[in-house]
């Protein structure tokens, strides 16, 4: 889950973006050619918007070698303590926790 939202342009951008306090994006993707571009003022973001951020930019250093999620993993446990306890848990659920709980951050 974390790959391919690693691989998401439109995502890390706005999470660049996000880690700056009341800043204001505007996402427009030629993808959506269709769609008029979207103007988002963002707030103050929350500690698993920072944790995201920060794991992403890890994964996009290429000299990083290895990274690992603890810091993201432990805050999506935060917000969804059934995760806590390291029992075997479907990558559906996880994204939907992670999305929710950054939405949540707003």
């Amino acid at each position: 889950v974390i790959q391919n939202l690693s691989q998401t342009p439109v995502l890390r951008e706005l999470l660049k973006e996000a880690k700056m306090p009341d800043t204001t994006v505007k996402i427009d993707s030629p993808e959506l050619s269709m769609v008029e571009p979207q103007l988002i003022k963002l707030g103050q973001p929350g500690p698993l918007t920072l944790a995201m951020y920060q794991f992403l930019t890890e994964m996009q250093e290429t000299r990083k070698g290895v990274v690992t999620p603890k810091e993201l993993f432990a805050q999506v446990c935060k917000k969804a303590i059934r995760f806590k306890g390291y029992q075997q848990q479907d990558s559906h659920e996880f994204l939907r926790y992670l999305l929710d709980g950054m939405k949540a951050e707003e």
